[in-house]
């Protein structure tokens, strides 16, 4: 009884302090969590004369851990800037991706709302936002509705008076071509990346944001075309 009330505190330790952690840290933290749970739990059968229990459960787990530590470190963090996150940015908007979480983030850089976070707005405040980016720029609009597809799904757009037609000042100006460093900050590379660093950035951030994984086919189409400005 005394063990399985010292193994529950130490799990629900753990757990807050698992909790704590930044995302990108979670794994190596959730690591060294089983580390020392198991550690602890083996030192008191050791202490209290059950070494051979011990042993038998250390023989156990011994493959698990093997095989949990070996697919954590496959799944390590990618090569990318510090913070492992891609910056978009338009005329309107600044929007930042974070690879660990797929969290996005972003400000409006220009108009009524300028200076404000995206986090911050009311839905009538998007609604407006969304009006203004289409009459003033193409790739402002697509990206904010990138933005609030993956935020709300597909329920603010009963919302959206313009939904049904987007005839605006935007639709003449089209989408601007990527230049090089935008493509580098869209993929989270530094300048200077190889061949491979690209091709794995690029492949790792489709995973995420591909429409059949529940992304955005405008973000999609953008990270496509950053790997093809960079490798060009």
């Amino acid at each position: 009884m005394a063990l399985v009330l010292l193994v529950l505190l130490i799990v629900l330790g753990g757990w807050l302090w698992l909790a704590s952690q930044p995302p990108n840290q979670r794994r190596p933290a959730l690591v060294k969590m089983l580390l020392v749970v198991g550690g602890v739990v083996l030192l008191y059968l050791s202490l209290s004369g059950r070494v051979y229990l011990a042993l038998a459960i250390l023989a156990g787990v011994l493959p698990f851990l093997r095989r949990l530590l070996m697919a954590l470190l496959a799944r390590g963090p990618t090569q990318a800037n510090p913070g492992n996150q891609s910056r978009v940015a338009t005329d309107i908007l600044e929007m930042s991706l974070d690879h660990d979480t797929g969290e996005m983030t972003g400000q409006v850089l220009q108009g009524p709302l300028a200076g404000r976070s995206l986090a911050h707005l009311s839905e009538g405040e998007f609604i407006e936002l969304l009006q203004y980016c289409r009459q003033h720029d193409y790739d402002s609009a697509r990206l904010l509705e990138s933005y609030l597809d993956r935020r709300f799904a597909d329920s603010w757009r009963a919302d959206d008076p313009g939904a049904a037609g987007e005839d605006s000042e935007s639709a003449s100006t089209g989408h601007q071509p990527l230049t090089e460093a935008e493509a580098l900050d869209i993929l989270g590379l530094k300048p200077g990346a190889s061949r491979e660093e690209i091709i794995q950035a690029h492949r790792q951030m489709m995973q995420k944001m591909h429409p059949d994984h529940g992304g955005s086919a405008y973000l999609a189409a953008l990270i496509n075309e950053a790997r093809a400005v960079l490798l060009d």
